[in-house]
């Protein structure tokens, strides 16, 4: 059977096209002026084509060591941080999703109550202090390690899956965490995968936390080096720069450039574990 194309089917495809367009043209922008040549950047002629092609800001932000450490502080702040949170979430999820959990409301109202009121900064700093966590890298971790919002999400998710299964599980003598491990998890991969997307986007562009528990620039994750350079021309008149490295590069192709080296990487991971991320969402959202 043919499916007609009607004129709100056309009105949807043109707004999302101009809602698609508003989205990638500032990335195209930076593209093009970190691939353009020094007199059409300080000219300002730049609008979506790079011209005079050149590669010397990628090649500066490439070379400089800051940027090197920070992608490998990054990665470990990522594939740590994501990790443990999702064991964690896991585990708290699978236990708040059982009915015959004692205080099982009580629990999910307080979790519930945090999305609403949180301590604040300055509390939250002094509990991270009076740990030793300051300057370490589990100040990265830690802090951020459950989110509210993703345990919800997992929970929900974990509560839909037929109870007949797990009693099956009970017959043939397996345990509250075999059924967990054996059961409940093969078949909760497209929640797991977009809680795991969450949890790493958060934690791939989670600056904040590094300005407020890090001193020591060693530790310091790739935003915080990114925020750097990008201030670098706030704060001053720079119009060609050498931050980064011997060779002399216009700021501005500079910024752009460090900014793209810094984003794509992500960008380039969603991809990947979109099919899952979209099923994740809208079976974790069917209950409250």
């Amino acid at each position: 059977m043919k499916q007609r194309t009607g004129l709100f089917d056309i009105v949807n495809v043109l707004i999302l096209a101009l809602f698609a367009c508003t989205m990638l043209f500032p990335f195209i922008h930076m593209a093009a002026v970190s691939l353009s040549s020094a007199e059409f950047v300080v000219g300002n002629r730049i609008s979506i084509w790079p011209k005079g092609i050149n590669f010397d800001a990628f090649a500066a932000v490439l070379s400089d060591k800051r940027i090197l450490t920070g992608y490998k502080n990054t990665l470990i702040y990522v594939v740590l941080g994501t990790t443990l949170s999702l064991i964690v979430t896991t585990m708290g999820a699978y236990s708040l999703s059982r009915r015959n959990l004692v205080f099982g409301k009580t629990f999910m109202l307080m979790i519930v109550f945090t999305i609403l009121f949180s301590g604040g900064m300055i509390p939250t700093y002094l509990t991270v202090r009076n740990y030793h966590l300051l300057d370490t890298i589990w100040a990265m971790v830690i802090p951020n390690l459950v989110t509210a919002f993703n345990l919800i999400i997992m929970r929900t998710f974990f509560q839909g899956i037929p109870r007949e299964l797990e009693e099956s599980g009970k017959i043939d003598g397996l345990s509250d965490a075999g059924i967990l491990t054996r059961i409940v998890l093969p078949l909760s991969k497209p929640v797991l995968l977009t809680v795991m997307l969450f949890y790493a986007v958060q934690i791939w562009g989670n600056f904040f936390s590094a300005l407020l528990y890090l001193r020591n620039a060693d530790l310091y994750p790739l935003q915080v080096i990114i925020r750097n350079i990008v201030m670098m021309g706030v704060i001053s008149d720079i119009t060609v720069s050498s931050a980064l490295g011997d060779k002399k590069v216009v700021l501005e192709s500079l910024k752009y450039a460090v900014i793209l080296v810094g984003t794509l990487p992500i960008l380039l991971f969603y991809p990947f574990i979109q099919k899952h991320f979209i099923k994740g969402a809208m079976m974790g959202s069917v209950k409250g």
